[in-house]
């Protein structure tokens, strides 16, 4: 069994190998990077769909809504263009992109970079959590998600950040904006060693004292 809810529209388009060769069942939600309505899907080999079928409804959801099928139609027939293609491509691009720019700072990424959509951002050598960047970025107008690193003892205070660059190259973007982002992340480091040297560690005293920074607004 696989699930590739994240990285789906590469795998559609060919940039990602694909599981069905070793999977009996494959999941994915459909709103990520294939760019469609908030949904989920579920493939299978055809002497579980009865089975499978039958968990779904009527045993865990109520009946389907129609707009959402028709929406998730109309994305899967988007994704057989060219133009799909040409969409995920830019989307790895500026994963990297963004990746090399962090790396240059020395900024510690898992895995050293990206090849795919994501960058998960180490922050430990900081001394902050993912958890106090993510709420300052989102006082920038950064939407991100505080991220679980290799060796950390609690999801309660995350050591990273997970960045993504779908929604990104949706807006047109490319490579040299992904630099300039890179520097707006770095400048939330700084903000946030700041606010949390001078009113300490909780982020609740962290929280407190954000949204009035004159810094960020």
């Amino acid at each position: 069994m696989c699930d590739m809810a994240h990285y789906n529209g590469l795998i559609a388009t060919g940039l990602m190998n694909d599981p069905f060769e070793y999977c009996d069942v494959v999941t994915s939600t459909t709103h990520k990077s294939l760019r469609g309505p908030r949904a989920g899907i579920i493939f299978c080999k055809r002497q579980y769909i009865d089975q499978i079928n039958f968990a779904v409804f009527p045993m865990l959801q109520g009946g389907p809504h129609n707009v959402a099928i028709a929406a998730l139609a109309v994305q899967m027939a988007e994704v057989q263009t060219p133009e799909f293609k040409a969409y995920q491509e830019q989307v790895v691009k500026n994963s990297k992109a963004m990746s090399a720019a962090l790396l240059k700072e020395g900024e510690v990424l898992t895995c050293g970079g990206s090849i795919n959509h994501l960058v998960m951002w180490d922050l430990r050598q900081h001394g902050i959590t993912g958890s106090k960047i993510e709420k300052l970025l989102d006082v920038m107008h950064i939407t991100t998600n505080k991220n679980s690193m290799i060796g950390d003892k609690s999801a309660v205070n995350p050591g990273g950040i997970r960045l993504g660059t779908g929604a990104m190259t949706t807006r047109g973007m490319v490579e040299a904006d992904m630099e300039r982002i890179a520097g707006y992340l770095m400048r939330s480091v700084k903000i946030a060693k700041r606010i949390q040297e001078t009113h300490g560690k909780k982020l609740v005293d962290f929280m407190a004292n954000l949204e009035g920074d004159e810094e960020i607004t």
